[in-house]
Parts: C-alpha cells; structure tokens; sequence
C-alpha cells in the first residue's frame, strides 16, 4: 500500500504498532465527515484494542500507512468509540452505497474507497471502485468495475432507504464469532439490523450467542417472528433458552411454537430449570455413544466443524438411548485418553469412572467447585434416576459468574494518559 493512497478494504484488519514497533490493535474501519465543496476528510481510524474493544485513533496521531502495517505516535484513547453526529464510517456506511455518475453513464455501487494524503499531509476521500449493474441474465455475472473521483459522483441514496449490507457482511466473513458480536454492536442501531438481515441464520445465531441477553432480545425482536425463530433452531439450545427467558411467557412460547419440533423440545426442557442451576447452564446435546462403540466413531463425532471445543473434549456412554434423556449414565472417555488407544478399541474399555456427575439441580458454584477441583472443561449432568440429560462446560459457568458487563470490559484502568476524543 502506498503512503499516498490506501484502499480501505485493504487497510481494514492491519496492525497498528507504536514508534516502538509494539502492537496496539488492528483497523477496524476508517471515519470521515463530509465537506461542501470538497472530498470527505479522514478524521480517524476505528482501532480494536485487547478486550475487544473498538477505540477512536485521530488521523493527526497516524506517522504512517505502509506495507499494510499503520504506525501511531502511541498516544491511544482507551474509551469505547461512540460516533458523533456528522461522522461518516466508511466500511460500515458508504461501501455499499449506491452513487450516480455525474457524466450521466448511470449508476453504480461503491466496493471500496481509497483514501489519500495531500501535500499537506491531511487525508481525504480520493478514488472510489465501483461496480456498474450487471448486463447479463446470468446469475453468476457481476457487472464491470470502474474507478472515480468523489466529485465525479453523486450520492443518490435519499432518507429513509436502506443501504445494500452484502459488501460489508462479507467483509466480516473471517471475523471469529466473539469479533463479529462486538462488531455489529458498535454500528449505528439501523445499520446493525440492516446487517442483521443480510447475515445468514447461522452466522446470526453464532454472533447472538456472545453478545449480551439484552441486545440479543433487542435484535430478535426486530427480525420479525419467522426470523427469529429460524435463528433461535441456530443457536445452542442453552443460549436460545437464556433468550426466551428473558421475554414474557406468551411471547416464549409464540416463538417456541414456530421453532423447529425438536429444537424446541430441547430448549423447553432447559426452561424448566433455573437459570442459576446445571439444569439452566447445561446443553441438550452434547455427545452420546454406546459402550461397544469404538474410538474411531467417537473420534470422527469430535471432528465435526460445528461442534463447540468444550463439548469435543469428551463423549459420554451410555445405556440406550442415546438421545438426552439417555439411558443409564455409564461414564465419560475424554478426548486425550482416545488418543491413547487404537481406532478399534471399545469405549466400555476405557471409561473414566472417576468423573463424578452433577445433579441437574446443582448450583452454579457447585458446579464451577467440581470444575476448578478436577482441571475440567465440561461436566455429565444427570437427574435424579441417573440418566444423562445435558453437559454443563467451563465456558457456560464462567458466563453466568462474570459480571453482565463482562464483554465489553478489558481490564484497563478507567484513566490512562492518552489522547482527547480529537
């Protein structure tokens, strides 16, 4: 990248170092504020700090944009980013938005935004990458591309209609489901749900699970009922209880009722035990195996994508079924004692029967006590004819324990020597 021009697609995600060549965070997106006669100018970069937490970095404090690297005079505000009135974020608001071309050519849609350093040394909005429509009936065709200057456009996006959200959900592709949550929190209300939307159930549904109880009702709400109810079957039965949960008891069962048949029944099964109890902490599915099945079949269940690391650590035997509710809690074979032994081996072989199970009525730090006692990352939780009804793992207790403001919060002293917001 040059240090006079720099596409903000591809500035997006670069660390940002010191003078001392420590790393501070990495860009997150790049603020602008629009001008009368002239280019938006850059004010700001948006910079996600340790703690995931996204801070405003002032242009002036910016020594360098180089070899996809950006260098700061060290000078950082820790507070959490809060965008003013008049800012403009460039991936978050204007790649995506549609623009007519003042030579009357027609109109296209901003994929990127270069941003450039005058003689001056201010930066400014310079070359834009637009896509024009597509002039093939195929699906697969995109239309051509072409570059121009901001003063070579006018916006045509008037109040009221809602910007295309593809460009910037796919730029939040590889954000890891704890980035992404803390991502789509810090738009603007009406761009989060326009993101929401553009978001795929699964994706959501990952998302939603790290974010707080409140803003994950908060989003549902606004998704519409249909919506919502696809997301919640996407989410842990354990998460998607923690959210019905926190709505009325017509409103719970309204989308209980347009959720899929079985995923309903799991998070049914969760409500009826508190919140503070393994009953309310634990999953509904976590991995289930017969005692004639072999380490290889448990081996090839623990690959699985989709599966959370916590619950992959180990897999339960039981007496049939092997649904939750099981049959008969038999005992547990963790993860690295499969390792031990050849793909034949039965799992009746090899059970750890030390691991005692939790009641379903257990509390929270009776749980976290027999976690922290035995180095565990997960728990059985049986009821009271001891069959198997769930798995409680460090993760879930750890969420319920830490304070509801655990998320945003990184551990940093309130007041450190930094920068004004400018």
């Amino acid at each position: 990248m040059s240090t006079q021009r720099v596409f903000v697609a591809r500035l997006v995600g670069c660390t940002v170092f010191d003078p001392a060549g420590d790393r501070l965070g990495r860009v997150r997106d790049v603020v602008v504020i629009y001008r009368k006669d002239d280019p938006p100018r850059v004010v700001g970069l948006v910079v996600e700090i340790p703690g995931r937490r996204n801070v405003f970095l002032s242009i002036g404090r910016v020594t360098s944009i180089a070899s996809g690297q950006v260098i700061t005079t060290g000078l950082i505000n820790v507070r959490r980013f809060e965008q003013r009135g008049g800012e403009v974020r460039v991936m978050t608001e204007l790649i995506g938005r549609s623009v007519h071309l003042q030579d009357g050519s027609g109109s296209a849609v901003i994929e990127d935004v270069a941003i450039e350093r005058d003689r001056l040394g201010d930066w400014q909005v310079g070359q834009l990458f637009l896509r024009r429509p597509k002039t093939s009936a195929s699906p697969f065709a995109k239309g051509p591309t072409t570059f121009a200057q901001w003063s070579d456009v006018r916006d045509q996006q008037v109040a009221g209609q809602t910007q295309s959200a593809e460009l910037l959900v796919a730029s939040y592709s590889e954000l890891k489901p704890a980035d992404l949550a803390n991502t789509l929190l810090d738009l603007p209300e009406e761009r989060l749900l326009e993101v929401a939307e553009e978001l795929s159930d699964d994706r959501l549904a990952d998302a939603l699970e790290e974010m707080p109880e409140d803003e994950q009702v908060h989003i549902l709400e606004a998704l519409g009922d249909e919506r919502a109810a696809d997301v919640l079957d996407a989410m842990e039965p354990d998460d998607a209880a923690d959210v019905l949960g926190q709505l009325s008891d017509v409103r719970a069962e309204q989308l209980l009722d347009l959720m899929e048949p079985e995923e309903a029944e799991d998070v049914r099964a969760l409500l009826e035990h508190g919140p503070d109890t393994a009953g309310g902490l634990m999953t509904t599915e976590p991995i289930v195996l017969s005692a004639d099945a072999t380490v290889a079949e448990a081996l090839a269940l623990i690959r699985r994508h989709e599966l959370h690391p916590a619950l992959a650590a180990a897999v339960f035997v039981t007496l049939p079924p092997y649904e939750t509710p099981t049959g008969r809690l038999l005992g547990v074979v963790h993860f690295q004692r499969m390792l031990r032994y050849p793909p034949h081996e039965r799992l009746g072989a090899i059970i750890d029967d030390t691991v005692e199970p939790v009641h379903v009525s257990a509390t929270a730090a009776q749980v976290a006590r027999m976690l922290a006692s035995y180095n565990l990352v997960s728990l059985p939780v049986i009821d009271r004819a001891h069959h198997l009804v769930g798995s409680v793992t460090v993760d879930d207790v750890l969420d319920y324990l830490l304070p509801e403001d655990w998320r945003s919060h990184d551990g940093s002293p309130s007041s450190q020597p930094g920068e004004a917001r400018r």
